[in-house]
């Protein structure tokens, strides 16, 4: 169990100390962090998993922390496509911090990654105010989650680099138009990025590496 012993008004300022000091370690490993957001089932696992295979196909190194309130799930099918990784379990907190973060990369094994996602606990409203120290965020909505996840919740999607709009295979069937998610995205943040995906059968992995920057 951690403790940050400092007053409420100063929760945020510390977060943002932690975090830096988190970007400065990942930075001076060479390791590119990418913060992958999102409600649970939204599936941000299997989309980590199908960046990671092409990842490593192009000779990239890649590693995999999982944030989940309880449990290893996530971690044993990281483990199990090989990828180093490490499991954070929050207990009744509803995100990961810079804190919990920065104790999981001391014993990380970040000499023998290049690219280190980190899971983010399955949440659409805590994680936008703590910032871990990553080089970017992707957050990650299933259109099973209705056409109106970015109008309800549009702090998350205004300061996120790139949004990953998954299981679109599903969408004529629940009558979801994907793209009227792409338009209320950009409405709320007009320098993002909005992918079409499906993670389960590997649409729109190619166009995510190339958004993020591989």
């Amino acid at each position: 169990m951690h403790e940050i012993k400092t007053g409420f008004g100063d929760i945020l300022k510390r977060q943002l100390e932690l975090a830096e000091r988190n970007y400065e370690l990942l930075s001076d490993r060479g390791v590119r962090a990418i913060n992958v957001m999102g409600a649970i089932g939204s599936g941000k696992t299997a989309l980590i998993l199908q960046l990671a295979e092409r990842l490593q196909a192009k000779g990239i190194r890649v590693g995999a922390i999982a944030g989940d309130v309880a449990g290893d799930d996530d971690l044993k099918r990281f483990q199990a496509a090989g990828l180093p990784s490490a499991v954070i379990n929050t207990g009744d907190d509803c995100h990961l911090d810079a804190h919990r973060v920065g104790h999981a990369l001391k014993d990380f094994p970040l000499s023998a990654v290049d690219v280190l996602f980190i899971e983010n606990v399955g949440n659409l409203v805590c994680p936008a105010d703590f910032p871990l120290g990553t080089e970017q965020d992707l957050v990650v909505i299933s259109v099973t989650e209705g056409d109106d996840m970015v109008r309800k919740h549009p702090k998350m999607f205004a300061q996120t680099d790139v949004v990953a709009i998954n299981k679109i295979d599903l969408a004529e069937i629940i009558e979801v138009d994907p793209q009227r998610i792409v338009e209320d995205y950009r409405r709320v943040n007009p320098h993002g990025r909005a992918v079409l995906t499906d993670a389960k059968h590997g649409r729109g992995m190619e166009e995510l590496l190339s958004v993020l920057g591989f």
